[in-house]
């Protein structure tokens, strides 16, 4: 995956190219945000508790909340940090 991400700025101008890596980290982001909502999602529907994902992934019970609570749609500014 990170070669790609070299592929695809490789010969562009560094304005460019920070442009495209901005607009990929955000995607990204969303995506993995999305996916892991989805992975504990599918473990409380399983029947674990919050405590007992936490456990599992050695997260505080918070973050679980969290986690679960999240918008997976990306909010303005998120990928330039």
């Amino acid at each position: 995956m990170l070669d790609a991400i070299d592929a695809l700025a490789a010969n562009e101008p560094p304005a460019s190219r920070a442009r495209q890596l901005t607009e990929l980290l955000g995607e990204v982001q969303a995506r993995v945000r999305q996916e892991r909502k989805q992975a504990v999602r599918e473990m409380h529907d399983s029947g674990l508790t919050y405590r007992q994902i936490a456990a599992e992934l050695g997260i505080s019970f918070g973050r679980v909340r969290q986690i679960l609570a999240e918008d997976t749609e990306p909010t303005e500014g998120t990928a330039d940090g």
